[in-house]
């Protein structure tokens, strides 16, 4: 049987615009919440959001944005973001979200690349001075979110029709740019519309169970898919609240906002649910209300996984996988699924949506099994990447197949295993090694709470394995020979790694994801100069 899958469901897509669903969702659920900005102590109901968002909208027509117009969005997690989000799709306006942590240069590039008409900003966060650098790169058609500005916007635009606009939008425009942390050159915008992420965010909803009684506690970006999508649409596809616990990822506030507000769902990457677990007063935290969340954004550790299903209340949590790409979910596990199937694997393929594993030499779909590149076929696919055909066409094949890059399995039942990066993929001495299966079994170790295996380049095997260890509080210093000890006789000897690096983190993009180029770079430098 061939790597290959087709997402089964009686379930059909949602053939409408962004604005046409939340507006039905207000028409069914208009008295329940919508939306509860934790630190700033705001919150709406359906109505009050929708009534805010056409504010907004109804601003940005009276400043002449019209249909196709780029607005970027450059701010932190806030409730202006969300309004924002909704706002430009009804009047089908493509939100370009900008990464918070850019500095000068990547901002102009975004500016630039996507050619914005209007730019919404925070004034500040954290180190960053937003205005300052809008300022230092000459954007002068700037709306700051918490000055008079934003409150002009909002009312510039009383007494003007939507409808009109309304009429003239479809949901295969193209209504979000996000751009990719690519590792070489300038990122790459992925153009998404109304259809790739309306319905992305509505079927992981739909398949973890979302119902207007559900209150998701959003920690994660809002700037990536995983927070606009996955959290924000799948809430308002399904009249469920959205809760921002914080601007930026807090541990202490994310589970503070659980209990405060009897959430049913908590999102995550990884090392979002390893810093929550490691509080030391994660049992304080009342987490009784939860249900079910999302892990997702990089390789979810299986020992963190059961942690998080057996002290996090999260019986039914889902790992997710995608890319921006793909709007971005792809796999996905049920909540049928037993355990090890919720914990190992990335679950099947999405409804609606297929998915293959092929070698990356021939093009050809493997033999169930065998490890091969993951690519994705359906509704989620990008139209492409904005005013870059060459790269699109690089990504996406004639047969609108998005190559992820990613190595990953597929068993006989379907389910998805990623294996790793196929650049990330260590060759030592002839012998494939793939560093998630090394990960995974390191992450057994009692005193290890995090690690990522890296390839280092050397001299008689080409290339040897290094593992960067972050270990758990009050645990003694581990060496290469205590690894070695721990993995002889249950690793193959190509796969226990000969060095060993003790940090306190690793270098991560805002989203989460382990930046390993950078980690490859700083272990050849310590390894040079030891």
């Amino acid at each position: 049987m061939l790597s290959y899958a087709s997402g089964i469901s009686d379930v059909p897509l949602l053939g409408e615009t962004i604005g046409a669903n939340l507006e039905r969702t207000v028409a069914a659920h208009g008295d329940r919440e919508a939306l509860v900005d934790v630190p700033s102590g705001r919150r709406w109901t359906y109505t009050e959001f929708d009534a805010a968002v056409n504010d907004a909208a109804r601003g940005l027509l009276a400043r002449g944005i019209a249909k196709g117009d780029r607005v970027g969005i450059w701010a932190p997690n806030c409730a202006e973001w969300v309004i924002t989000q909704y706002a430009t799709a009804k009047i089908g306006a493509i939100l370009v979200n900008i990464n918070p942590a850019y500095r000068t240069h990547e901002l102009a590039y975004v500016v630039e690349q996507a050619g914005l008409s209007l730019l919404i900003s925070a004034v500040a966060f954290k180190t960053s001075d937003y205005r300052g650098m809008i300022a230092e790169i000459g954007f002068s058609d700037t709306i700051f979110i918490g000055t008079p500005g934003w409150d002009a916007l909002t009312a510039a635009g009383h007494g003007l029709s939507l409808d009109e606009r309304a009429a003239t939008l479809t949901f295969d425009d193209p209504i979000n740019i996000q751009y990719t942390s690519g590792t070489t050159g300038f990122p790459k915008g992925a153009t998404l519309s109304h259809h790739n992420i309306l319905n992305n965010g509505f079927f992981v909803g739909e398949l973890v169970g979302y119902t207007e009684a559900d209150r998701i506690c959003i920690p994660v970006p809002l700037y990536h898919c995983f927070g606009m999508v996955m959290g924000n649409l799948a809430a308002t596809s399904h009249g469920a609240c959205m809760v921002l616990p914080a601007q930026g990822f807090d541990a202490v506030a994310s589970l503070r906002a659980v209990a405060l507000e009897s959430c049913t769902s908590l999102y995550g990457v990884p090392t979002m649910f390893i810093a929550e677990l490691g509080l030391p007063d994660f049992a304080d935290h009342d987490l009784s209300s939860l249900r079910t969340g999302i892990m997702a954004g990089s390789p979810c550790p299986v020992e963190v996984m059961k942690r998080v299903v057996a002290e996090m209340n999260m019986t039914e949590v889902a790992i997710c996988y995608g890319m921006t790409e793909t709007s971005p979910v792809s796999t996905m596990t049920r909540r049928d699924d037993g355990l090890d199937r919720r914990t190992a694997t990335v679950g099947r393929v999405m409804p609606h949506l297929e998915s293959k594993v092929v070698d990356p030499a021939t093009g050809l779909p493997l033999p169930r099994g065998e490890a091969g590149e993951l690519c994705t076929r359906g509704y989620s696919v990008m139209l492409g990447y904005w005013d870059q055909p060459d790269a699109t066409a690089e990504a996406i094949d004639q047969a609108r197949w998005m190559h992820t890059g990613d190595l990953a399995t597929m068993d006989a039942d379907g389910y998805v295993n990623i294996v790793g990066r196929i650049k990330d993929l260590v060759i030592r001495g002839g012998e494939n090694v793939y560093p998630r299966e090394v990960e995974e079994f390191l992450y057994t170790h009692p005193d290890i709470a995090d690690v990522q295996v890296i390839g280092v380049p050397d001299q008689k095997y080409g290339e040897e394995l290094m593992a960067w260890i972050i270990l758990r509080p009050d645990a003694s210093p581990l060496t290469a020979a205590d690894i070695r000890t721990f993995c002889t006789g249950k690793l193959s000897h190509f796969k226990i790694p000969r060095y060993v690096h003790l940090v306190d983190s690793f270098p991560m993009t805002v989203t989460g994801k382990v930046r390993k180029v950078e980690m490859r770079e700083q272990a050849t430098d310590l390894l040079s100069s030891s």
